[in-house]
């Protein structure tokens, strides 16, 4: 019974050392991931990183400084339009001897002149002087013109100028002088200081500026569109038969650069188009 005893005390002493002790072993520390071991950059408050994970990448790159090339396009400065280069037009020889011919054929008086080139563009391959426009009819003072204006100005006065005359103004006697108030001359339109050059540049045009009778009597060139005399039918009749013969016809009325004048001229345009005012 003793041992018995003895027994059970002797168990129970070894269940008692048997048991957990109150702290087990401290377990190794996890090794640190590649993110866990990045060094922490914050910079600025909470609600700076915010604004800035969302804006976009080209603005933060703007914000690092700046770029180093410049990607715009660039824009180029229009550049002037260079002037045109002005030429003396040849003349084509075989309408040239054609028209000396046809001169000749009508009883105008002419020579022929050397080649006029003033540059700029002013002048002409072959130009003429012209004395008479007809048999008895001068043309004061004498100009210099290329053969076709100088033609066109011999048909005008026989073909109209001569009829109208003859009806308007018998008692004054035959037309004796035609007087011109510009012929050839180097210059641009209207004498402007700046614009394009004038067909008087290029031997196309003629001023007239009065008609000369046998009686003495001179009809000026004036604005004479309320004129209801004889003398005011017959400029109107010559200006306006001044287009059957001229590509372009300015009277007194168009400006006032043309107040004491008409200006014929043979300048050539697309499809026949002629200017009369």
């Amino acid at each position: 019974m003793l041992s018995r005893i003895i027994f059970l005390l002797m168990s129970t002493i070894l269940l008692s050392s048997a048991s957990l002790p109150e702290k087990g072993p401290i377990p190794k520390t996890k090794p640190a991931t590649a993110e866990a071991q990045k060094p922490s950059q914050k910079t600025g408050t909470t609600k700076e990183n915010a604004k800035a994970a969302q804006e976009p990448s080209s603005a933060k790159i703007e914000k690092q400084g700046p770029a180093m090339e410049d990607t715009k396009p660039s824009v180029e400065t229009p550049q002037a339009k260079p002037e045109p280069v002005l030429t003396i037009k040849p003349e084509d020889m075989k309408e040239y001897a054609t028209c000396l011919s046809a001169l000749k054929n009508m009883g105008a008086t002419f020579r022929e002149e050397k080649r006029i080139d003033d540059g700029k563009g002013c002048g002409v391959d072959k130009p003429l002087t012209l004395e008479k426009v007809l048999p008895g009819i001068t043309l004061k003072p004498e100009g210099k013109m290329r053969c076709e204006a100088a033609l066109e100005l011999v048909r005008w006065t026989k073909d109209a100028v001569l009829p109208a005359a003859k009806a308007a103004l018998e008692s004054e006697g035959p037309l004796t002088a035609i007087n011109q108030a510009s012929s050839y001359v180097c210059r641009l339109r209207n004498n402007a200081a700046i614009g394009k050059i004038s067909e008087h540049a290029r031997g196309n045009a003629i001023d007239i500026a009065s008609f000369t009778f046998k009686s003495g009597k001179s009809i000026e060139i004036q604005p004479r569109d309320e004129d209801s005399t004889l003398t005011g039918a017959f400029q109107r009749a010559v200006t306006a038969t001044g287009c059957l013969y001229f590509e372009t016809v300015l009277d007194p009325g168009s400006d006032e650069a043309h107040e004491q004048h008409l200006h014929f001229d043979v300048i050539e345009r697309k499809g026949g188009y002629r200017y009369c005012r």
